[in-house]
């Protein structure tokens, strides 16, 4: 399931709008926009600290973790960019892109695009999970781990958390937008993390109201 058939999706971040161009009629996955990545995006948003979504004083129980100053991330599988983009919005400054080669013109389009909103354009890199030297000359580890929508293929899982495990660091935090897209994948994919990471689920309720599909989830996960 795709989000939406429309050709261009807008995404409003504290006080910025991304516009973000898809291209549902491609053979890759990569250059749609999956719901996945604007339901972290605004997650996030309502919980940064000092951000005035947050501002009452309930307390924040993700304050600890949404700490972006002077932090590293990579984005593994961003496809068109929206979360990416949304999170550098968001604080989350030094944020490296990747893909791979088929998806980098439209994500290096939609960069483009964006360049005005964003103020600059961001790093990308092209990624194969399971290249191992492409995941070294990333200059691993990074503070943060961002993927939305990326469990779908089982044949892949494998290398997506080894992946996942090589590039986070020891007390980094993964930022996952999930949505089930494949029975197996989705087996696979939860046995092997349970086995790496310690996972926690955003309750639903802690998502944006505007932005919480009920077949959508956020979770947090770290290495044990």
């Amino acid at each position: 399931m795709r989000f939406t058939d429309s050709p261009v999706i807008d995404l409003t971040v504290r006080n910025a709008v991304l516009s973000v161009q898809q291209d549902n009629g491609s053979i890759h996955v990569g250059t749609s926009v999956w719901p996945c990545s604007l339901v972290l995006v605004k997650f996030i948003e309502r919980w940064l600290p000092l951000s005035s979504a947050s501002s009452s004083s309930a307390p924040n129980p993700y304050a600890h973790i949404l700490d972006f100053s002077n932090k590293r991330a990579i984005e593994l599988g961003t496809g068109c960019g929206v979360a990416g983009m949304g999170l550098h919005l968001l604080g989350l400054n030094d944020v490296l892109l990747t893909d791979i080669a088929p998806v980098m013109p439209a994500l290096k389009h939609n960069l483009k695009r964006n360049k005005q909103t964003l103020g600059k354009t961001l790093k990308t890199a092209q990624l194969y999970w399971n290249k191992i030297d492409q995941i070294r000359a990333l200059n691993p580890p990074f503070d943060f781990v961002i993927a939305t929508d990326v469990v779908y293929i089982e044949e892949s899982v494998g290398s997506l958390v080894s992946a996942m495990e090589a590039l986070v660091a020891e007390n980094g935090v993964i930022l996952l937008g999930y949505q089930l897209r494949s029975p197996e994948a989705h087996r696979l994919f939860w046995e092997l993390c349970n086995h790496t990471f310690v996972i926690d689920r955003v309750p639903h309720e802690h998502l944006h109201t505007d932005y919480a599909y009920e077949e959508t989830d956020v979770y947090i996960m770290r290495k044990r």
